[in-house]
């Protein structure tokens, strides 16, 4: 409660300071230090144009240049300026190469804007440095991940072992990071991180991780429980991409898995029937399934009549938009034709009338 009375008397203390520093703004009495306090004064605020205006003054002077440069620069990336403030924190690296604050920025902005490659320079800078700093090891891991370097950023992560499980992004990355590794070690970094947090997609990834180690017991329980979960939704998207967390795609890892896991059971195929009832329409996936050696021969041929079931499905979806077509080019032959015709019979009554 104190502290709670201190912080609001500190914000009602701050704003008369400011309002007293902008009528004071043209006294050339105002040090360097003032100019950067006023600057600050309105970051804290939130109101960064007034904020850049003071801390460009204060720039200019070298008590607070370093200081001024860092803060303009996390302005420019909080108003999503990330060019600006590169420009900003490299200025800073250029003369002071071991300042971390300015690393740390320049890292994380670079991931902002793509530069990833040169993020985990820097990142690996921080590191050299400062050794301890856990939550620039996950920055590094997650740029390494990033640039599909799966066993370093595993190492960078098992490295802070003692804090990476108090957070769960980071506990996460290390599970996709042995998944995208084949390590069996991934089985068990997922389900930790279940027995705390619930998401799909991770739920997703965990029966994946499962199903490739041979787990099908357990696989197949996350599948259903996935199943449960889900909503009914296309298994594609609006714009024609797949959509790997969708009941119908989710329908058909789990006949999939039974195919393989109990070739002898119908289980298998008439989970395949329901993902393709829902709208399962993804025939390489089902082309593979055939092909694959585990599953039996006259499973395969089932699979085979369900392929043709989704192309003969696609093509019935396609015939109306060109049956369409070919009735209005129908439609159209046929008012020539009576135009024609019309045209022909107004002729000959002319000619008759001529005639007469």
């Amino acid at each position: 409660m104190k502290r709670r009375l201190f912080l609001h008397g500190f914000v009602f203390l701050l704003v008369p300071a400011v309002c007293w520093f902008a009528s004071c703004a043209s006294l050339s009495g105002i040090t360097a230090e003032e100019y950067f306090s006023m600057g600050m004064a309105y970051f804290e605020l939130g109101k960064y144009e007034e904020a850049e205006k003071w801390l460009n003054r204060a720039r200019g002077m070298d008590k607070t240049k370093a200081a001024s440069e860092y803060n303009l620069g996390r302005i420019a990336f909080e108003m999503g300026r990330y060019e600006d403030a590169i420009r900003l924190f490299d200025s800073i690296l250029e003369k002071d190469p071991e300042n971390i604050l300015a690393l740390k920025a320049a890292a994380y902005t670079r991931i902002k804007t793509g530069e990833i490659e040169k993020a985990e320079a820097l990142y690996a800078r921080v590191l050299a440095m400062v050794p301890e700093s856990a939550d620039d090891g996950y920055n590094h891991a997650l740029v390494l991940f990033a640039m599909e370097k799966y066993e370093e950023a595993e190492e960078v992560l098992l490295r802070y072992s003692f804090t990476v499980e108090d957070n769960k992004d980071a506990f996460l990355l290390l599970a996709r990071s042995q998944k995208a590794l084949n390590k069996p070690e991934a089985v068990d970094t997922y389900d930790k991180w279940l027995q705390g947090n619930s998401d799909n997609q991770v739920r997703y990834e965990y029966a994946q991780v499962l199903e490739q180690g041979e787990f099908y017991a357990k696989a197949l329980e996350e599948y259903r429980t996935l199943i449960n979960a889900l909503p009914q939704g296309p298994a594609v998207s609006k714009d024609g991409k797949p959509q790997a967390l969708s009941k119908p795609n989710i329908r058909f890892a789990l006949g999939r898995l039974l195919l393989i896991a109990d070739p002898e059971s119908e289980d298998g195929i008439d989970e395949l029937t329901l993902a393709v009832t829902d709208g399962f329409s993804n025939t390489e996936d089902m082309e593979k399934l055939a092909e694959d050696s585990r599953v039996p021969d006259a499973r395969k041929d089932e699979i085979r009549r369900l392929i043709h079931t989704i192309n003969v499905a696609q093509e019935e979806a396609e015939t109306p938009a060109a049956g369409d077509e070919d009735a209005e080019t129908l439609s159209g032959e046929a008012g020539i034709s009576s135009g024609e015709e019309k045209e022909d019979g107004e002729a000959g009554e002319t000619d008759t009338a001529g005639g007469s």
